[in-house]
């Protein structure tokens, strides 16, 4: 297996002052991907810890955080980044992490691309905002064509570009009822898919998202979802199962839309059985509803394609787009249909804000860099590496493992834990130990980010530009944390 990423080749990137970037050399033995363009790190890729975690300068900015931020907002990881690049976070201390989070799958071509920062810094010389719904510009348009050329199906396509995820999926909510005519939107177990109030009522999980602030937006229901680790179940039984709620509970008659993560994010990174996905898109078509597919985390190469839904070839009448589409930016879409966005009255979609021509800027160079990389391929070899390390490992550990399961696709890879002696069994969510390993993976410099309905899952979203060495540096991190536990 290969390095790959931005690993240094005898070529400077150049400034907007002419000034070269700093070169690293090509590891010995390894070599770029052919047709993939490899270019140059500015912080090492290595772990480096300078003392103790939190060091005296992250401390000093808690306590002032503590004084000025609301408390409802307490980061995950006690360090404050000083600058981070490619898969390494520098804290203000100087520590140097291995970055198993990418921003929440936000920075999938890797953190401060030199493309990204050169786009970033053109856009902006020349304006930062206009509001497209008053004075367009081509940023926005060329977006547009490029997300209708990568998503699933080759039917006629239209786009509108927005803010967040969030942003993203209430307006396919909207577009959906408009074009139906219908109220009901049918949302799963286990699913997240924001903190606005009506993605609150989609979202499933109650703490932290939801306690205390309803009352919801109504006409929400809920529908199992697959879960094949826990249920049991073929992905042709489990569809059934939740056709069958839906259909008494609601009518089909009645369903504007439904809404799926291909992939679960923060239930747990739960992958359905195959099979309930294209059952679900066929009982949407033969019922006259809106399937819209929320590809939020899961989408821009992160799972080994463009769009997970890929995986079991599903062709969505909506898509929603965000984190990883603009490498750090804000920017988010829903693109489907052209006769369902077609549908919505002028002046129904938009924002201020909305496709933002600096966050446009930074999504064309994001998606050209995953094209000439290669980084969906890269995904699967993160995969294989990932899986045939940690599958052998709970093999290893027997049946005492807490490993219940290792699953996911491509770079979107998580550990289920269990008590141990439960794997095949009870199952029995061990949450404890999730706390325990993202500790002592911090402590020896590793951010790893943890999720799940139970509280047990580990979550890994790694850049996809990561290189071979750092991630399976991060990895025997990881794997000295699990065996502490086990």
């Amino acid at each position: 297996m290969h390095s790959r990423g931005r690993t240094g080749r005898a070529r400077a990137h150049s400034s907007r002052r002419g000034e070269p970037r700093s070169l690293q050399a090509i590891p010995r033995g390894r070599t770029p991907r052919k047709g993939s363009i490899v270019t140059e790190f500015r912080i090492a890729q290595e772990r480096k810890l300078e003392g103790a975690i939190p060091g005296p300068k992250s401390q000093a900015l808690t306590a002032r955080r503590e004084a000025s931020v609301s408390a409802s907002l307490v980061p995950a990881v006690p360090v404050y980044a000083a600058d981070v690049d490619g898969a390494i976070i520098r804290d203000v201390d100087g520590n140097q992490f291995v970055d198993f989070g990418a921003g929440i799958a936000v920075t999938n071509v890797g953190a401060s691309h030199p493309r990204v920062v050169a786009a970033v810094q053109e856009a902006a010389s020349h304006f930062t905002h206009t509001a497209f719904g008053i004075t367009p510009y081509e940023g926005y348009v060329a977006v547009a064509e490029k997300l209708i050329e990568i998503t699933p199906g080759d039917h006629a396509k239209k786009a509108v570009l927005l803010n967040s995820g969030a942003e993203a999926v209430e307006n396919a909510v909207k577009i959906a009822r408009h074009s139906t005519g219908r109220n009901a939107v049918i949302a799963f177990d286990h699913s997240f898919h924001g903190r606005t109030n009506l993605t609150m009522a989609l979202t499933a999980k109650n703490i932290p998202y939801k306690d205390g602030f309803g009352p919801f937006a109504p006409e929400v229901y809920r529908a199992p979802m697959s879960y094949p680790y826990r249920d049991g179940l073929t992905g042709a039984e489990a569809a059934a199962r939740t056709i069958d709620v839906i259909e008494k509970q609601v009518g089909g008659k009645n369903v504007a839309a439904i809404i799926i993560e291909p992939i679960q994010g923060e239930g747990g990174f739960i992958v359905p059985a195959e099979g309930f996905l294209p059952a679900l898109v066929e009982w949407a078509k033969a019922n006259g509803v809106v399937f819209i597919a929320d590809e939020v985390q899961a989408g821009m190469c992160r799972t080994g394609a463009w769009f997970a839904s890929e995986h079991e070839e599903i062709v969505p009448d909506l898509v929603t787009i965000a984190k990883g589409v603009a490498g750090g930016m804000p920017l988010s879409a829903v693109v489907g249909r052209a006769e369902i966005m077609d549908s919505v009255h002028v002046g129904g979609l938009g924002g201020t804000y909305t496709g933002n021509p600096v966050a446009t800027a930074a999504a064309l160079a994001t998606i050209s860099i995953m094209e000439d990389e290669q980084l969906a391929a890269r995904a699967l070899e993160i995969e294989t590496i990932v899986k045939t390390r940690f599958e052998a490992l709970s093999a290893e550990l027997g049946e005492n493992t807490i490993i219940g399961e290792v699953r996911g696709r491509g770079a979107m890879l998580a550990f289920e834990f269990v008590e141990a002696g439960t794997a095949t069994t009870t199952k029995k969510p061990h949450p404890a130990a999730v706390k325990a390993i993202v500790a002592d993976a911090l402590s020896q410099g590793v951010v790893l980010l943890s999720c799940g309905t139970y509280g047990n899952v580990v979550r890994l979203l790694p850049p996809l530009t990561i290189t071979d060495e750092l991630l399976n540096d991060g990895l025997d991190v990881l794997e000295a944390a699990i065996r502490a536990q086990a």
